[in-house]
């Protein structure tokens, strides 16, 4: 006999305007189990957890907790009844310590004062009995992405939280930090915690999760235990059809460089090198990946080519032309396409329309206007257009890009950038945040825009996509280039080289 559900979710339904995000959708979870919540950019998955956290309210449907019917009203309700959420994008306060942003709002006094040391203590009990090695001490803003994780997970527990919601946890982390999140659900799971894993990643699933639930274009498809699942099959169970999970393409007919790196140093924020010296071309017609471990350099390498960042000395030049020291608008004229690693910091205004977005470069240029005036309708219906080509769901033209899921987000920037036939596109994370339909689709026209002569540089922390999309794989490690790869390297000897286990660059 099936264990009785600890949650369960039924019929419930969410309509905004012009959308259906949830359509009936059923679903339950059992005490101490990982239960994942499968599903495309804009299946609703976020949206029916934002639901049970009380941040929406469902137009039908109902909840229920131990058998007994449950309402919730607000996130302090959902709290209230053993319910914490861990989101996508953190909700901790920068400037404040760890300890600070773990008992805000249910912290420990001294008459009228808060009290630092007992706060500190109870979070390093915490973090010691659930093995979330934190320190307390800390300011948030100085953590890494990883441990902001982590602090957020201790935020729920300290208040209680018997389950746990984790929407897209690994979105932002590294494989290493990945890893480590997974020990860490592990030990919650030993602890009889129930957890709730929001993803679009069939490896993920495969890996944590005790029973999987897919949805599509907002209603549930089916409910499996992990046995027996594969990717193949989860993959058409949320897209609907057969997903191609390797990339398919002819070798690569490298032409003339494009962009072109000669001895560049690059510092970082605090002054100091981070990217020493190093040269490197792009050709026509070729996809050349740069692979490594977070940290060694690539997010600066990709600041200076994109005029982000100055570069302490060397040069770039793209298309023959020199832009060295350029601003971003004027690397972007010279050819530069840029999909940014942050798509929420530098790849998009949240606050403007998609329209607004997908015109941020050429909006002061034919058709979009003329002579200073703008032409609204003009960027509305190219605007639709391409939403429509890149399958951007959730919104239209007019719809706010904050308003957006995250992988619809990313569709949108990588939309507007590749509709601009950049002579070089700089791919930074492309596929951070996409489903697996939508991964098969941007590999799909990087493919193409390679095809059609352009120069890529793809800068990736996922190893399965710099292996198969590469035609040169350049391994960056402490800022230095230390090997070069043809695309039929292993695993294994990139992975040493990443290490630094491998220290001269070798021919492909």
């Amino acid at each position: 006999m099936a264990e009785a559900p600890l949650l369960e979710l039924k019929g419930i339904t969410k309509r905004f305007p012009g959308v259906v995000a949830n359509d009936g959708v059923d679903f339950d979870l059992r005490k101490g189990e990982v239960h994942a919540l499968l599903g495309e950019n804009g299946a609703g998955k976020s949206t029916l957890m934002n639901i049970l956290y009380g941040l929406y309210h469902p137009d039908e449907g109902e909840f229920r907790l131990n058998g007994k019917p449950l309402r919730i009203n607000s996130p302090r309700e959902a709290i209230d009844a053993g319910i914490g959420m861990v989101h996508q994008h953190f909700m901790l306060i920068p400037v404040m310590t760890v300890a600070e942003n773990i008992v805000l709002a249910a912290e420990p006094t001294r008459g009228p004062f808060l009290d630092e040391g007992n706060a500190e203590e109870r979070v390093r009990e915490l973090s010691e009995r659930f093995g979330l090695a934190v320190r307390p001490d800390a300011f948030v803003e100085r953590i890494s992405v990883g441990m902001q994780q982590r602090v957020e997970i201790l935020k729920a527990l300290y208040r209680g939280a018997e389950i746990l919601i984790l929407d897209e946890p690994t979105a932002v982390l590294t494989p290493q930090e990945s890893a480590e999140l997974f020990e860490i659900i592990t030990s919650l799971k030993g602890e009889g915690k129930s957890i709730i894993f929001i993803t679009h990643k069939l490896n993920e699933v495969l890996e944590i999760a005790d029973r999987i639930t897919v949805l599509r274009r907002g209603k549930t498809i089916d409910t499996v235990p992990r046995e027996g699942a594969t990717e193949e099959g989860l993959a058409r169970l949320m897209v609907g059809r057969e997903v191609i999970l390797r990339v398919d393409k002819s070798p690569a007919q490298p032409g003339h460089p494009l962009l072109v790196v000669e001895n560049l140093v690059v510092d970082d924020e605090r002054g100091l090198e981070c990217v020493r010296g190093i040269s490197f071309e792009v050709r026509a017609g070729e996809i050349v990946g740069i692979a490594g471990v977070d940290g060694n350099g690539q997010s600066e390498l990709i600041d200076a080519i994109t005029g982000l960042r100055p570069a302490r000395s060397g040069k770039i030049t793209v298309n023959n032309r020199e832009v060295t020291g350029d601003s971003p608008r004027e690397c972007l004229d010279a050819g530069v396409g840029h999909i940014p690693e942050d798509r929420q910091v530098r790849g998009l205004v949240l606050d403007f329309t998609l329209a607004e977005n997908i015109a941020l470069h050429d909006y002061r240029e034919e058709p979009d206007s003329k002579h200073g005036w703008l032409f609204p309708k003009r960027l509305t219906a190219r605007a639709r257009n391409l939403l429509k080509e890149f399958d951007v769901r959730g919104g239209g033209p007019e719809t706010r890009a904050g308003a957006l899921s995250g992988g619809n987000q990313q569709k949108v920037i990588v939309a507007r950038e590749v509709s601009r036939d950049p002579s070089v596109l700089v791919a930074a994370q492309p596929t951070r945040g996409l489903d697996v339909g939508a991964i098969e689709f941007v590999h799909r026209r990087l493919v193409e825009e390679r095809d059609e002569g352009r120069g890529i540089l793809l800068v990736s922390f996922e190893l399965d996509e710099i292996l198969s999309l590469s035609d040169r794989i350049l391994v960056l490690y402490e800022g230095n280039i230390v090997a070069e790869y043809g695309p039929d390297v292993s695993e294994e000897e990139i992975g040493l080289a990443m290490l630094g286990g491998k220290r001269e660059a070798t021919a492909a």
